[in-house]
């Protein structure tokens, strides 16, 4: 806005939120918006839309995998409402996978690295109790109409509105859930970097949290069935922090059903964190260090300095 907005609190108490812990206070806010419309899709596509009698049965949901679009929208849009919130302030990392990158590749300070983390696995969990807080009249009337095994009477269904879990087809394996983490993130990271470069094709009239956001969408509709495309640490520990201190028990920490997967929790924290590294190094060794040939090559030699031939 154009007009001057006063502060809501003195002036003399705002100085301390100029530096990092106003930054840190971005990254929280930015992250809750993550999560409260990220889950809050999932929310209404396993247990409100069913439970509200918009569809064939109180337990109906997922039909075709048009469904799963709902998911994949919803988290795009969650992403790119977050960069919005948060993004003068922060920069919008809202992804510990994406704050870890750019400290190794994009001169962020390491200082800033786990204060920015801390913030944003806070804002996920509060993001997470505010779906909690709004949906759980609909979840606990899902999770009573559905069969099946049950964890202190919640249901792996439900609690996918909050946590990941790897598909069956993983037989409980690691290796294929930990991969997919890492191959994710690694694009998605890939693709941020790519939005944020200037040299390269840069994104105009603050369209970049739009594109993120387009870019979570892509991952969701080519990487999201395989483990629930968490690609980022504070989405999912957050959220399951929160379904393990309201009931959802073993099934969210150390994340586990017998006969299915066990201990899985660290895969979708251990894997985006590796994934984003790898996503910043591909960008820069394939694109980044050409962009960077290039510039010196147009920029006119110095004084008394021969250009080196090819």
């Amino acid at each position: 806005m154009a007009v001057e907005i006063p502060p809501l609190v003195s002036p003399s108490r705002l100085r301390r939120r100029g530096g990092l812990f106003g930054e840190c206070l971005a990254e929280f806010l930015g992250t809750l918006v993550l999560v409260a419309f990220g889950c809050g899709a999932v929310a209404m596509a396993v247990a409100a839309l069913p439970g509200s009698g918009r569809t064939a049965g109180p337990i109906t949901f997922f039909l075709g995998s048009g469904d799963w679009l709902l998911v994949t929208w919803g988290w795009a849009m969650a992403v790119t409402f977050g960069v919005y919130v948060a993004g003068g302030i922060s920069g919008a990392h809202i992804n510990p996978a994406v704050t870890l990158a750019f400290a190794v590749r994009r001169r962020f300070p390491w200082a800033r690295v786990l204060p920015y983390m801390a913030a944003q696995l806070v804002g996920a969990f509060a993001g997470a109790a505010l779906v909690y807080g709004v949906y759980h009249d609909a979840i606990n009337t899902f999770d009573q109409a559905m069969k099946g095994p049950k964890t202190n009477g919640h249901t792996l269904a439900s609690f996918s509105i909050f946590g990941t879990f790897p598909a069956p087809y993983f037989h409980g394996g690691v290796w294929g859930p930990l991969v997919d983490q890492i191959v994710g993130t690694a694009f998605l990271v890939m693709f941020v970097v790519a939005l944020i470069d200037l040299r390269n094709t840069g994104v105009k009239a603050n369209l970049g949290p739009l594109l993120t956001g387009l870019a979570v969408a892509a991952v969701g509709m080519s990487y999201g069935a395989n483990a629930g495309y968490a690609i980022n640490p504070a989405r999912d520990l957050g959220p399951r922090l929160l379904t393990w201190l309201v009931g959802w028990g073993t099934l969210a920490m150390p994340g586990t059903q017998a006969g299915s997967f066990s201990n899985y929790f660290w895969i979708p924290i251990v894997g985006p964190l590796v994934g984003g590294v790898i996503g910043v190094l591909v960008y820069d060794l394939f694109i980044s260090d050409v962009l960077h040939i290039r510039t010196q090559l147009a920029e006119p030699p110095e004084t008394g300095v021969t250009r080196p031939e090819d």
